[in-house]
């Protein structure tokens, strides 16, 4: 028994309920008379609903298909080998189920020794072998690509990546290693670090062949039929492929430099698996691969990178960040019967505005219906439509979409100024006009007097409560809170509100149209500023009342780097807005007074109309001289130690008793809302696996959110 079945069949034991992918051989006479070809497929007996993956069992059942082709390549049976998916998949990596389970440090080691071991079985092969990019290729999947010869794919690929730096691994199996050595350092470094770090940006299948790593490129319709002909043509010598020479001078360290900024500009520090990559890249500057044990030292790095990953808080905390995204996000805890949603042929939407108009675009694009704008004049209505127009163009432009649909989406968008005639037979009105309590009631009111009696009325406020704005019609029951994140377009969450009153049909109408919105809905209570805005006030609380208190805004500003955020607490409210900021902290002061509070530094910028503390000079971004005249500061400094503390306590105390009021059903929740709707990292899970890793929730509340083993590694 070699030492690679052992590792791989221990490992199979440790996770039992793996979905083992199968590595099927058949064999086909190339064309041109150039022999005959073992081409391995890669099925795991499922849709393409359920991606192939690599766990254990699976490596091992690709290992038996190395056996048998081997064993072909050295009687002189074979030409080539080649490996492909099925259809729409090529396989999407290592199976992170399988990774959760893991508690040891040496069983982690076997995992990455093990697939190491198996891929490289491919370069060693006596014939010439292919990877046949077909579909989705992330991970694992690419790696095993990687590993072989020569690469073909197709331009019908809609996925390619290598996304281990984003949920907190490396590219273990020969990513980080043989990546830069085959396109070099600079768009390896790009893949592996740059695309996984932008929220795990994706590769098409005509960038993966201009970024040199697939050798030729072929239409979906008969991809593997040309990948034949192609590979027949490599068999007999017909086809010679050249690959740009590596740069392994300054360009290579160069690389490795810039990746180390980018890392630093998204994650501060704060999350080891970007450095420990690029620490592999920096280390294989000199291998070269048609010298296969050169790469062993790279190998071996990232066998070592993978298992103290695996190991790590991060890790864990950002598998439990996938899972919630990819799955308590598709299921929303609490969310009525889907059955009892009713159909939504047409939309309203109250208000012209920057936001209104954002949401009118999203609608009449993923639910193709009419959408409707109405405001106070014709101006601010033709303004709107005007924008939603625009954008569409812009769509148009960048070839997202043609003319056709262009045309169809700009018809579905119109402006009105009478009410009755617009919003009369919609199934679905969502205001979004000034936070304002009384303005709002009355748009309600007077949306009901016009409305067919089963319409839902939403509203897009940010902290107000739904039940006092519905509290004054005669059917509050159809009120419900759908709440976006600015931009729309881009930030997945909407937080759906249920009301004192609101009924399960109306509630099922808005998650059904938060689906078709392609959104990540998360239910929640009606309570003041909801989840997201909740927690990012009380954080932004510690970190103004220390501002306000005396200490220097670069201490406060370096205080949170740990965390890794997206960006900085300064920033941010230059992003969302002073003025907002100021409401929703109005809001929740009044509220809870003994735990919120008003800046009256953070009232002086919003009377002068500015929207931050920063300004840009010379192209760099400096404290607003204007704005600092404006201050007033106490004179109790704090370290950076105490103000994240300070922050970190406030946020765990405020998560606790969120929980403890029922606003949302689970800590997963509160996760999942920070990750969705405020770009919170995966690294930290979200916020709750953070706290507990850190010590903070028990310090605050007596406990931890989450229980051992969720979002950690399992004792």
């Amino acid at each position: 028994m070699s030492t690679t079945t052992e590792l791989l069949q221990h490992g199979a034991e440790l996770f039992p309920g793996e979905v083992v992918t199968t590595a099927h051989v058949r064999h086909l006479d190339l064309p041109l008379q150039a022999g005959k070809l073992a081409l391995i497929t890669l099925d795991n007996g499922f849709d393409h609903t359920k991606p192939t993956t690599f766990g254990p069992g699976s490596l091992l059942k690709l290992s038996d298909a190395l056996d048998q082709v081997e064993a072909e390549a050295a009687e002189g049976k074979i030409v080539g080998v080649a490996i492909t998916g099925k259809p729409f998949i090529f396989a999407v990596g290592a199976d992170l189920k399988g990774v959760e389970l893991l508690k040891e440090h040496a069983d982690a080691l076997a995992i990455g020794k093990g697939g190491h071991e198996v891929f490289k079985r491919i370069a060693a092969l006596p014939v010439p072998s292919f990877a046949f990019y077909n579909g989705a290729a992330m991970g694992g999947g690419v790696e095993v690509g990687l590993h072989c010869d020569y690469r073909t794919v197709s331009a019908g690929v809609p996925a390619f990546s290598l996304p281990e730096v984003f949920l907190g691994l490396v590219p273990g199996w020969g990513g980080c290693t043989i990546l830069p050595n085959l396109i070099g350092a600079a768009k390896a470094v790009k893949v592996i670090i740059e695309n996984s770090m932008s929220q795990n940006k994706q590769l098409k299948g005509k960038d993966v062949f201009e970024l040199g790593i697939a050798d030729a490129i072929f239409e979906p319709a008969d991809f593997l039929e040309q990948s034949l002909i192609w590979a027949a043509k490599v068999v007999k010598g017909d086809v010679v492929v050249e690959r740009e020479a590596i740069d392994r001078g300054k360009a290579w360290d160069d690389a490795v430099a810039w990746g180390r900024l980018v890392a630093d500009g998204k994650v501060h520090g704060a999350a080891p698996a970007a450095y420990k990559a690029l620490d592999i890249i920096s280390l294989v500057k000199d291998a070269d691969l048609a010298d296969k044990a050169s790469l062993q030292a790279g190998f071996d790095a990232e066998d070592a990178a993978l298992a103290d990953l695996i190991m790590s808080g991060e890790l864990r905390s950002g598998i439990y960040a996938f899972n919630l995204v990819q799955r308590r996000a598709k299921r929303p805890v609490g969310a009525p019967d889907k059955s009892l949603a009713r159909p939504v042929s047409k939309v309203g939407v109250v208000g012209a505005g920057l936001m209104a108009s954002q949401l009118a675009l999203l609608f009449a694009r993923r639910l193709e219906v009419p959408v409707v704008l109405t405001d106070i004049d014709q101006e601010r209505v033709d303004k709107g439509v005007g924008y939603v127009h625009t954008e569409i163009d812009k769509l148009l432009g960048k070839g997202r979409i043609g003319q056709d649909k262009a045309n169809r989406l700009k018809g579905l968008v119109t402006g009105s100024l009478d009410k009755a005639a617009a919003f009369g037979d919609a199934d679905f009105v969502i205001e979004a006009v000034f936070e304002e309590m009384g303005v709002k009631q009355t748009v309600f009111a007077d949306l009901e007097d016009v409305v067919s009696p089963t319409c839902v009325l939403a509203t897009n406020t940010s902290s107000l409560s739904v039940t006092e704005m519905a509290s004054k019609l005669k059917h509050p029951e159809r009120v419900v809170g759908f709440h976006f994140f600015n931009p729309v377009a881009i930030l997945p969450l909407l937080e759906i509100v249920r009301a004192e009153k609101t009924d399960d049909a109306s509630l099922a109408t808005a998650f059904g149209v938060a689906k078709k919105l392609k959104k990540s809905a998360v239910l929640t209570k009606d309570a003041p500023a909801f989840v997201v805005n909740r927690i990012l006030l009380r954080f932004m609380d510690a970190i103004q009342g220390a501002i306000d208190e005396g200490t220097p805004i670069a201490t406060v500003e370096k205080a949170v780097e740990p965390l890794g955020l997206p960006m900085s607490p300064i920033v941010l409210l230059e992003l969302v807005g002073p003025a907002i900021a100021l409401h929703v902290s109005e809001t929740l002061a009044a509220a809870f007074p003994e735990r919120f509070t008003v800046s009256e530094n953070l009232g002086k910028v919003v009377k002068a109309g500015k929207r931050g503390f920063y300004t840009w000079v010379d192209g760099k971004q400096v404290l607003d001289p204007e704005v600092l005249e404006l201050l007033s500061f106490g004179d109790s400094v704090l370290t950076e130690e105490q103000v994240l503390n300070r922050a970190l306590e406030a946020v765990a105390q405020e998560i606790g008793l969120m929980l403890e009021e029922g606003v949302v059903a689970e800590a997963q929740d509160i996760d999942l809302c920070m990750i969705t709707g405020a770009g919170w990292p995966f690294h930290l899970g979200g916020i709750t696996p953070y706290l507990d890793r850190e010590g903070v929730s028990e310090r605050v509340n007596g406990k931890r959110f989450l229980a051992p083993g969720v979002a950690s590694v399992p004792a």
